[in-house]
């Protein structure tokens, strides 16, 4: 709100009515300008209606009322305070503007009022404003609203006085309230109450039975953002423009002004506040640099009429050069690529949110024929949609995961509580894994294990060599086990061979390696041996790994008449290519999933089999081959068996795959029940057929099979070899071609490296000279200023000799005159002397002089003459002296302009050029590796 041009209509508004007794009293006039008016009023928002937005942001009942007591509650309470008033604002996080406010209530307010100030402690708390008489609330305002804190300066008025701004209604409204503080110290206090409750996380989570699960979803917003274009249709309306028959790209006319229209919506967990828009970018291309992004025009922004969806538009001038690609006329059967953005600021979350849409459009021909525009289709005909999964803000998810960690501490996992098959069906959080685990198997105090171990890795294990050369193929590609002899393979060698002694009766089994280095990345090897032991005896693995692989292929036969139940129609194509489980399965049960899938699966698994049994394994393969049946019908036999070993496990590399396939796998119910009739209907046809056939049939029958499942093992023993070696070979190429690069840069450096200290050299050689030359020219200018000082004393005292002798001169002349002038008029007055002299006053020579008279008139002429000679040649020489020190300065100032000269030239060397050309190159190529 600008006062300047913006006339409001100051007082003071009451809440509650004239129970309280607040006035409405305007400002009264003042002397001189009229200053301009501000809208000074208490909230409007009463404690009712506050209170009901509240509840319906933190879906909490509420009782409260206004005028009502306040319930005691983790705050901080502050007396002595009185409200100047409140007003709006435009920026309400512009330190600036709030001060502008905070001096013009302050000066203004002629009624404050007194309150009491309650500051929570916590983020989901609310402000409020109490009577100090009743202690009845006045006005509140949830901490969420609040967006900016501000105290007057000190030294000024304002000193004791603070406000904050908080965003009105849920709307674009903000507005500032203005305090004031009976002891100044105070404020500080107080604004450090509102940094404590904006910092402290919530309250802690309840740990009854009553509190619903935390799920990874909660930490999860969906948002499905659309697009649409609209073009000027001629009419003086826009209208939305078509797409292609392929329905993938919007058909654009040149030339034509256009509009983008975003929607955004939110699809899941609880509903963020859209608070404002601050950018609609647009830009052609695909795959843009932020920088190649252009702003556009906003026209609009706000919800849509039926609430459920925040509606941008901003108008697009096609005819500007940023946008002339998508102005011009695209080839035939060619398409081109325009990237929009959205940028809004979204409750909750810290940072701006930034949604971008990559689609393709065409530009057609002015030619071209142009269906009418259709003004009634529906939008999702003409939209191109996205979706958007956006994590909560890092302080929210740090909260969450705190939350999740307090009931796992909590919780009794000796009594196995209701919550907890929900808690680790949406996963343990990765922090908690370890401990967890050892919770679930329940030896987190098995120490005689622990000691055990100990004992067993120094004993030697017939199965050593197996162990070793599997060691080498667990994980190649992780970190941790990647390296021969490091401590992730010591550790997995050791857990290995402990075990195989521990139970000698299965020893050491191909996939054991595997679910031994899961353990080993979440909790010390002791402990991991532990686990796995537990994970062996006590969840029914031991039993897959048996000689005669009995428990496995009653296995494989509950899959099968699962998948005849779930998946019929899969099971019916499998029965006529004569796919048996086994030969697809195996390793999904002797190996947990560990050995193709990825880890963040695997580890899910891990929970949910330590939480509910070997039975997981079921639901993990029905859901696995469920979410592939539509490519395993179309296969034939060796292109289902090669679809298990490639495309299955590479389709859960993508983290969002495998979360739908967990979920899918969690929302299976398989009961035990079942499980048991078909381990019961096994070992009934098990007992027929060996009652039917004879035992040497029996026997090749078997042999055949375990010769199958032994071909079939290492077949998948080569397969992951190979893929190995692959791997190695293309890490090998990729790390020579890395060293290469490392040389050639290397050399490169060295050779800036040489030029550089080569141009450091030149430039301090020159900067010798340089100041070689600047102490000549500064020694030859003090030398010519002291001749220059010396010539113009000279000549000073020239000039005064001479006018000392032009005035003598003058003096002798001025009496010789009057002199004369006596003599004349005593010869004219004598009538014997006059005849002596002219009427010009010269003497006429009538007889011979006297020889005395006339000698001393020739010895003064000669005087005054030999006088004049001296001065005369005294001028002479002193002018000769006056030219000679103009000749040296003149000298002096040519040698000075041919150093400065040399100077200038010295900084155009060779070494200013080669340092400018370095400083390029390397310009160039920073901005190349940018």
């Amino acid at each position: 709100m600008d006062p300047s041009v913006t006339e409001l209509v100051g007082g003071l508004d009451h809440l509650g009515g004239a129970d309280h007794g607040y006035p409405t009293t305007a400002v009264p006039p003042r002397s001189g300008p009229i200053p301009p008016k501000l809208q000074i009023v208490l909230p409007v928002q009463g404690a009712q209606e506050s209170e009901l937005n509240e509840r319906s942001y933190r879906d909490e009942p509420s009782d409260l009322s206004p005028g009502t007591p306040v319930p005691d509650e983790d705050s901080v309470v502050f007396s002595k305070l009185t409200y100047l008033g409140c007003a709006s604002v435009n920026a309400p996080r512009s330190e600036v503007e709030a001060l502008r406010m905070v001096s013009i209530l302050r000066s203004q307010c002629q009624m404050p009022l007194d309150i009491t100030l309650s500051v929570p402690g916590v983020s989901e708390g609310t402000v409020r404003l109490l009577d100090p008489q009743t202690s009845t609330e006045i006005a509140n305002y949830p901490i969420y609203k609040i967006l900016f804190c501000v105290r007057g300066h000190d030294g000024t008025p304002e000193s004791d006085c603070f406000a904050f701004t908080e965003s009105h209604y849920n709307t674009e409204i903000f507005r500032i309230h203005v305090f004031r503080c009976e002891i100044q110290e105070a404020v500080s206090r107080i604004l450090y109450s509102f940094a404590t409750a904006f910092r402290r996380s919530a309250n802690k989570a309840s740990l009854t039975a009553k509190a619903p699960p935390l799920t990874p979803d909660s930490d999860v917003f969906t948002f499905t953002v659309s697009l649409e274009i609209k073009e000027d249709d001629g009419k003086g309306t826009f209208s939305a423009v078509s797409k292609d028959k392929d329905r993938q790209s919007f058909k654009l006319r040149p030339g034509m002004d256009k509009k983008i229209v975003i929607y955004v919506q939110q699809m899941s967990n609880k509903e963020l506040a859209i608070e404002r828009c601050f950018g609609l970018l647009l830009s052609p291309g695909k795959n843009v640099k932020n920088s190649d992004m252009h702003l556009l025009d906003l026209e609009s922004m706000g919800k849509s009429s039926d609430g459920k969806s925040y509606i941008i538009t901003g108008s697009w001038n096609p005819n500007t050069p940023q946008f002339q690609a998508v102005n011009e006329e695209t080839p035939k059967d060619k398409f081109m690529y325009m990237t929009t953005a959205v940028d809004l600021v979204i409750t909750e979350v810290e940072e701006p949110v930034r949604f971008l849409l990559e689609t393709r459009v065409r530009v057609c021909s002015p030619n071209d024929r142009w269906p009418d525009y259709c003004h009634t289709c529906s939008q999702s005909r003409n939209l191109l949609n996205r979706t958007y999964i956006m994590p909560r803000s890092k302080e929210i998810q740090k909260q969450m995961r705190k939350k999740v960690i307090e009931i796992y501490q909590h919780l009794n996992l000796a009594v196995r509580p209701k919550q907890l098959p929900a808690l680790v069906r949406s996963g343990v959080p990765e922090a908690l894994r370890g401990e967890v685990w050892q919770l679930l198997a329940g030896c987190h105090n098995n120490d005689h294990l622990v000691e055990e171990y100990r004992t067993l890795i120094t004993k030697e294990s017939p199965q050593d060599s197996a162990i070793t050369r599997d060691i080498n193929r667990t994980f190649p590609a992780h970190d941790y086990f990647k390296d021969t002899g490091g401590d992730g393979q010591d550790s997995l060698y050791k857990i290995c061979k402990a075990y195989s002694v521990y139970d000698e009766e299965i020893g050491y089994c191909q996939g054991q390696s595997f679910l031994a280095a899961v353990l080993l990345l979440h909790m010390p090897e002791e402990q991991a041996f532990s686990v796995l032991v537990k994970i062996m005896f006590e969840y029914g693995l031991r039993e897959l790994f048996k000689q005669n692989f009995e428990d496995l292929h009653c296995k494989f036969f509950q899959l099968e008449r699962l998948m005849q139940e779930y998946i019929p129609d899969l099971y019916a194509h499998f029965l006529n290519l004569g796919l048996e489980a086994h030969m697809y399965a195996s390793q999904w049960f002797l190996t947990l999933f560990t050995a193709k899938f990825p880890l963040y699966m695997v580890f899910h698994i891990i929970d949910l089999l330590l939480c509910e049994g070997i039975s997981v394994i079921f639901n993990v393969a029905l859901a696995l081959l469920k979410t592939s049946k539509d490519d395993l019908l179309q296969t034939d036999f060796e292109g289902a068996l090669k679809f298990f070993r490639v495309p299955v496990p590479k389709r859960y590399r993508s983290e969002e795959n495998a979360k739908k396939l967990m979920e899918l796998a969690c929302s299976m119910k398989i009961s035990q029940k079942k499980l048991k009739k078909y381990e019961k209907e096994y070992h009934t046809i098990r007992e027929q057929q060996e009652q039917q056939e004879a035992p040497i049939e029996r026997y090749e029958r078997e042999n055949r099979r375990l010769q199958e499942a032994n071909m079939r093992l290492e077949q998948e023993n080569d397969d992951l070899a190979h893929e190995l070696v692959s791997s190695k070979i293309a890490l090998r190429k990729d790390l020579d071609n890395a060293e290469e690069k490392s040389d050639a840069l290397n050399k490169e450096l060295l050779i800036t490296k040489q030029k550089l200290v080569e141009s450091e050299d030149e430039k301090r050689r020159l900067e010798e000279e340089s100041a070689q030359l600047k102490e000549m020219c500064r020694r030859e200018l003090d030398k010519s200023e002291s001749e220059i000082k010396k010539n113009g004393s000279i000549i000073g005292e020239y000039k005064q000799i001479c006018s000392q002798l032009s005035e003598r001169l003058e003096k002798q002349q001025t009496a010789n005159r009057g002199e004369l002038e006596k003599i004349q008029m005593k010869v004219e007055g004598c009538e014997k002397c006059s005849i002596l002299f002219s009427k010009e006053g010269r003497l006429k020579v009538l007889s011979p002089p006297k020889e005395g008279s006339e000698e001393e008139t020739d010895e003064e002429k000669e005087a005054l003459k030999n006088q004049l000679r001296e001065i005369e040649l005294e001028l002479a020489q002193t002018k000769l002296q006056l030219v000679e020190a103009e000749c040296k300065i003149q000298d002096l100032e040519h040698h000075l302009g041919l150093a400065l000269n040399e100077v200038q030239a010295a900084k155009k060397t060779w070494f200013n050029r080669t340092l400018s050309s370095i400083k390029t190159v390397t310009g160039a190529q920073g901005k190349e590796s940018v």
